[in-house]
């Protein structure tokens, strides 16, 4: 009876159905990572920023190591890594400091010439100054109205910025390790692994670590090359707060696609407030000359084939990360994307990365700190 009922489903129905299941499963299991993701969400963002972090210091490390023991060229590479950070850090809210009241009144200056060019009408548009007033206290009375809230708000920034200090703190830690003995931390965990499967484990997580450590240290490169580039045209055209507007295009530089444009267009006011149209112009251009050599210079010749996703995959990807976590969903979806691609590829048996596969313990999976008496996960294998 149900062999005569099998035979009477078509074909084209029964293919259908198989992959409609298959499809649940897999749908199911993704928005099953990102529930358990979001329940742990300061642990997630710590691991993430934790081994960007590495990817960037572990070159670092390794060049230390050739002339120290690990664990001090580990604390000198971090070290390092604080020093130069905090330079610039330091060196932005010097500026900022040293230029705020120059830039109040410059702001002034350009807001009146566009409340002139605004009575003029030239467009067909008509605002009097009475109209703004009159916008300002309805502003006024809309922050009146809404006080509690606002402060709700504020109160819930306060402990943002106290969770940011518990993922910076966090991620440090993680940092010392995954640097300094990342190798035989992954040694360990692929001996716990069935020996019939640790060589695809080694061969899908050496793919997937070249494909994330490629991307964020090619990123960091990227958007310091880009800042340097905006800090040396703003300096050149006389545009106040030229460092923190930089760095505003070096961070923007790590959220794909909406980063630079959001950057541009910040820089562009402050341009046009303190300089002019003229000026606000050619910084337009000049950031977006930068982009230009960023999409199609830089990034093919520091990243090369590491994130070989096609432009419709990045900017879905970078959409649905936005519409599921914020601007950290924009920042980390595209690496993810990456990563989880080159690791399927890889499974599959299309490698995508140069890297040699087959051996259960190779490259190590976080950084090179195998001991140079034997391999790591010898005992793993035994």
């Amino acid at each position: 009876m149900a062999e005569g009922s099998r035979e009477n489903v078509p074909a084209w129905l029964r293919t259908s159905a198989g992959w409609s299941w298959r499809l649940i499963a897999v749908l199911a299991g993704v928005a099953l990572v990102f529930y358990a993701t979001a329940q742990v969400r300061i642990v997630f963002v710590a691991v993430f920023l934790a081994l960007v972090i590495t990817s960037v210091l572990r070159p670092v490390t390794d060049w230390y190591a050739k002339v120290m023991p690990r664990p001090l060229a580990t604390a000198l590479a971090i070290l390092s890594g604080i020093l130069l950070f905090g330079g610039m850090v330091t060196y932005v809210v010097a500026s900022v400091a040293g230029q705020w009241t120059a830039l109040a009144g410059q702001f002034d200056t350009g807001v009146r010439q566009i409340l002139d060019v605004l009575e003029d009408g030239p467009f067909g548009l008509t605002v009097t100054l009475d109209q703004i007033n009159e916008w300002i206290d309805e502003g006024r009375a809309w922050i009146a109205d809404n006080a509690e809230r606002l402060l709700s708000q504020a109160a819930q920034g306060a402990g943002a910025v106290v969770e940011a200090f518990i993922v910076i703190a966090l991620a440090i830690f993680l940092t010392v390790f995954f640097v300094n003995s990342g190798g035989q931390m992954w040694a360990w965990f692929l001996g716990q692994v069935p020996l019939a499967y640790r060589t695809r484990w080694a061969d899908a997580a050496a793919a997937g670590w070249y494909t994330f450590s490629g991307f964020a240290r090619g990123t960091v490169i990227i958007a310091f090359i880009d800042g340097i580039l905006a800090f040396i045209l703003l300096t050149i055209l006389g545009v106040p707060l030229a460092a923190p507007l930089a760095v505003l295009v070096f961070i923007g530089a790590f959220i794909p696609l909406i980063g630079a444009p959001l950057a541009m267009i910040i820089a562009a006011v402050v341009a046009f407030a303190a300089e002019g149209f003229i000026t606000a112009l050619i910084v337009t251009i000049g950031i977006a000359l930068i982009g230009q050599l960023e999409g199609h210079i830089l990034q093919p010749l520091i990243m090369g084939k590491q994130v070989a996703l096609h432009p419709v995959v990045v900017a879905l990807s970078v959409l649905s990360g936005t519409v599921l976590a914020g601007i950290l969903g924009a920042i980390i979806a595209v690496p993810l994307v990456a990563v989880a691609w080159t690791v399927f590829s890889t499974l599959r048996g299309d490698l995508l990365v140069p890297i040699t596969l087959g051996s259960p313990i190779q490259p190590e999976a976080l950084a090179s700190d195998a001991p140079s008496d034997g391999d790591p996960g010898g005992e793993g294998e035994q």
